[in-house]
C-alpha cells in the first residue's frame, strides 16, 4: 500500500481540493452497496461524522472485501471527491485498502439501537459510538474551557493531595488507604486498630475534596483552582452520584460571598458558551437524539443574570407552593437540607432561570462557612441548575480562629488532624472565599445525559468496579 500521511476525518470533510489522493484510517460504521459498489461508512473519533467510502468491487479481492465489517479498522487510499449525495461535501473514491483489524461476529456494537444500560455493561467499546464519541469530546472541550478560563483570569493551577489525613467534610464516608495486611490487623488494649505500622504512620483515605489545602494555597498564591479526582464512599445508586468523580474548587483570597457568587456565574456561563461554540456538532447529535430541548436550554442559561436569593425566602415560595396543592417528596420546613425536587422547582417552575441560593441554615453547612450575624446561618451559596439541581456549592469562608475553634468542636471534628488548617487563621488571616463544581454535573447538564455513569469513561459506583 502506498505511503500517504493521513488525514483526519475532521479535517477531510472540510477539504475542497477534490482529485487529491488522500489516506484515511478508522472504524467501519457501516457497509452497504450492490455488486458493483459498495459504501462504507467510517470514523475515526474525530468527529460526529463519518466519511463515505465508495468502493468499485471490481477492482478490489472479493476475499479481501469479507472481513471488512461493522467494527473492522481500515487505511484507505483513495482520491478525495466531491459527494453527489446530500449531508456532506467530500467523499473517498478508494483505491487500496488495508485491513488493519478484522472484526468478528461477536462485536456487540451492530447496526442496531443499543440502550445505556447494555452500553455500561460494555464501558470499554461504548466509546465507538456515536453518543459516547459525542459525550468524551464534549468532556475534553470542558476541561479545556475550564483551564483556559481560570488561566486568563490568573489563576494558579494548584495540585492538591489525593491522599489525605483529613475529612474536608466531616462526613467520614470515606475509603481508606492501607498497605495493612487486613487478616492480621494490629490492635491496642482496647481492642482499636492502630496505624503506627501502616505506610503513613496514621489513618488515611481517599480525599473527598482539595478545598482545605486549597485554601492554604489562596493565602498564598491570592488565587488558585483545583482540578482532580475525588471521592466518597458513599452507598448511592442514584443518577446524580459517582464514588469516583472529578472536582474543579478554586479558592480567592479577599473575595466576600457576592464576589465568589460573580465569579461561579461568569464562570458556569463561559463554560456553556464554549460549549455552544466548539461542540457544535456534537451537541446537536446529543440534541437530536437524547434531548429536544439541550440547545434551547443552554441558550437560557446565558441570556438572563441568576437569581439570587436567600434560603429562607426560598423555603417561603417553596412553602407557599405546598399551600397551593404542589406535592414534593420531602418536607419543606426551615432547617431541611432542600433536595433535588425543591431545587429544581425554583428553577425551572418558579423563576424559570438558574437561582443561587445563599445564607442557608449552619447545622446544615461545613463547618468552614463563614457564619452571618444573625447567628443561624452561614455564608453558603449553592447554584442550581435546570434538570440537575444543585451543580455549584461554595461560601465565603471563616476566617475568624476562634469561631473556627468553636465550629469544629462542635461538630466533633478531630483536632489532631485540623491544626494545619487553623495555622492560617492564626498567621495572617484574611477573608476569602470559594466553591466547588462537580465536573460530570456539568457534563450532565451539557449533553443532556440524565445519568451521570454516562458521561464518565468507567463509572465507579457500589458493587461496580469494572474495567
Amino acid at each position: 500500500m502506498n505511503k500517504i500521511s493521513r488525514t483526519k476525518i475532521v479535517d477531510l470533510l472540510q477539504r475542497e481540493d477534490f482529485g487529491t489522493q488522500v489516506n484515511v484510517k478508522g472504524w467501519v460504521r457501516t457497509r452497504r452497496g450492490s455488486k458493483q459498489v459498495n459504501f462504507i461508512a467510517l470514523n475515526d473519533g474525530s468527529t460526529i461524522h463519518n466519511v463515505q467510502i465508495v468502493v468499485d468491487l471490481g477492482n478490489f479481492d472479493e476475499e479481501m472485501l469479507k472481513d471488512i465489517t461493522t467494527g473492522a479498522c481500515l487505511s484507505v487510499n483513495g482520491v478525495l471527491t466531491e459527494s453527489v449525495g446530500s449531508g456532506q461535501k467530500a467523499e473517498i473514491q478508494a483505491r487500496e485498502i488495508e485491513i488493519l483489524g478484522t472484526c468478528d461476529n461477536t462485536y456487540p456494537l451492530q447496526k442496531k439501537g443499543h440502550t445505556l444500560e447494555f452500553l455500561r455493561e460494555i464501558a470499554h467499546l461504548r466509546p465507538r459510538t456515536n453518543t459516547f464519541g459525542a459525550v468524551f469530546r464534549i468532556r475534553h472541550h470542558m476541561a479545556i474551557a475550564i483551564h483556559t478560563f481560570f488561566h486568563q483570569k490568573g489563576f494558579v493551577y494548584f495540585h492538591t493531595p489525593i491522599i489525605t489525613g483529613s475529612d474536608c467534610e466531616g462526613a467520614g464516608q470515606m475509603f481508606q488507604v492501607t498497605t495493612k495486611n487486613l487478616y492480621d490487623l494490629k490492635k491496642d488494649e482496647r481492642g482499636s486498630i492502630t496505624y503506627d505500622d501502616d505506610f503513613f504512620g496514621k489513618q488515611t483515605s481517599l480525599t473527598v475534596s482539595g478545598q482545605l489545602e486549597g485554601e492554604l494555597a489562596a493565602t498564598a498564591l491570592g488565587a488558585i483552582y483545583t482540578f482532580g479526582p475525588t471521592f466518597r464512599a458513599e452507598n448511592s445508586n442514584t443518577p446524580r452520584h459517582l464514588a469516583e468523580f472529578w472536582m474543579i474548587e478554586p479558592e480567592v483570597a479577599f473575595n466576600d460571598i457576592t464576589d465568589n457568587m460573580d465569579l461561579a456565574e461568569e464562570f458556569i456561563k463561559y463554560c456553556v458558551q464554549w460549549a455552544l461554540d466548539n461542540c457544535a456538532d456534537d451537541v446537536q447529535f446529543l440534541n437530536n437524539m437524547f434531548d429536544k430541548e439541550l440547545i434551547e436550554r443552554l441558550q437560557g442559561v446565558l441570556k438572563e443574570p441568576f437569581v439570587r436569593l436567600s434560603y429562607t425566602e426560598g423555603i417561603r415560595i417553596l412553602e407557599e407552593a405546598v399551600a397551593h396543592g404542589h406535592k414534593f417528596g420531602f418536607p419543606v420546613y426551615w432547617g431541611a437540607d432542600l433536595a433535588s425536587e425543591h431545587e429544581r422547582y425554583l428553577v425551572e417552575m418558579h423563576f424559570k432561570r438558574p437561582v443561587i441560593l445563599t445564607d442557608y441554615p449552619k447545622e446544615i453547612k461545613a463547618f468552614y462557612m463563614k457564619q452571618n450575624e444573625d447567628g443561624k446561618t452561614v455564608r453558603a451559596m449553592d447554584v442550581l441548575f435546570p434538570k440537575i439541581g444543585e451543580i455549584i456549592g461554595g461560601s465565603e469562608r471563616e476566617a475568624d480562629y476562634n469561631k473556627l475553634l468553636v465550629r469544629i468542636d462542635e461538630m466533633h471534628i478531630p483536632m489532631k488532624d485540623m491544626w494545619w488548617y487553623l495555622d492560617t487563621r492564626k498567621f495572617g488571616t484574611c477573608p476569602h472565599s470559594g466553591f466547588g463544581l462537580g465536573f460530570e454535573r456539568l457534563l450532565l447538564f451539557v449533553t443532556g445525559m440524565a445519568n451521570i455513569r454516562d458521561v464518565i469513561p468507567f463509572p465507579r459506583t457500589p458493587h461496580n468496579a469494572d474495567f
